[in-house]
């Protein structure tokens, strides 16, 4: 290799974070999993830095190897690793290969629970609550929340390589309590969404002489207020850890429930 030093552009880093936020799930196969996505992202910054074909192909080979984590929390990792090999060249594949390997599980726990329960279920309880009162802001709110996401993906990906390893690896174990308190504030949010926006209401009243009880307000809210709202996200939720069951089949069954329900006037319209 060179002793001169190749150094990548911002436009080289932001084309390299842009290709993987696009493919990183496309290209998806149960042997490397995300690897064949990162090798392809980074292959023109590699061409860059490793002018020399014997030391281009070694690099990329590195980058095949088993890969798999949160994309948004890739986007550090690979900026971190583009740095590394952009300082020290072909020499830096091994560090390289264990910094992706020792970070991709503790990140894909912090980017699973923001990524995937976190932020879509306060933004999308947000906008679907606009959107079930019928306000039209609720889709230009969930759309534009999305936007603004991938712009922060970008910025990641140039934090991992400004920062290089020191910003990731001085986390330690504070991955773990910050992992617990995102998952915290998550289920939070999700019983009040259960709450507030799953409606159920059994108006059935039973009468003895002078006397009625109404099931729901005498028996169901004393009990617990949206008791029943509760039972139904907890029976979609070990169904749908059952083999049997998939999602399909249980928004027909849930369906199948409220149109008998509804017609015998179990369940109120």
């Amino acid at each position: 290799m060179s002793d001169e030093k190749i150094k990548l552009t911002k436009k080289d880093r932001r084309r390299a974070a842009v290709r993987y936020n696009f493919m990183a799930c496309n290209i998806f196969n149960y042997e490397s999993q995300m690897g064949p996505a990162v090798a392809w992202s980074l292959a023109p910054a590699l061409r860059k830095i490793y002018p020399n074909d014997d030391e281009y192909q070694m690099a990329l080979e590195n980058h095949f190897n088993y890969y798999n984590s949160t994309t948004v929390m890739s986007s550090l990792i690979l900026g971190a690793s583009l740095a590394m090999e952009e300082r020290d060249g072909i020499g830096a594949k091994d560090a390289v290969q264990s910094l992706k390997t020792s970070l991709m599980g503790p990140l894909a726990g912090v980017g699973d629970t923001l990524v995937w329960v976190l932020w879509p279920t306060i933004m999308g309880s947000i906008s679907g609550y606009m959107a079930l009162q019928g306000n039209p802001l609720g889709a230009v709110v969930w759309f534009i929340a999305n936007i603004a996401f991938w712009f922060v993906k970008l910025k990641m990906f140039d934090v991992g390589f400004t920062s290089g390893t020191k910003l990731i690896t001085s986390l330690g174990e504070r991955l773990n309590i910050f992992t617990e308190s995102a998952s915290i504030v998550g289920l939070s949010v999700v019983g009040a969404l259960v709450a507030t926006v799953v409606k159920i209401s059994m108006p059935v009243v039973f009468q003895f002489g002078k006397v009625k009880l109404n099931l729901q307000t005498g028996v169901f809210d004393k009990i617990m207020p949206a008791l029943l709202p509760a039972l139904l996200t907890l029976l979609i939720y070990k169904l749908l850890g059952s083999k049997k069951w998939t999602p399909t089949r249980i928004i027909l069954l849930v369906i199948a429930i409220s149109l008998v329900g509804t017609f015998f006037g179990i369940f109120k319209a």
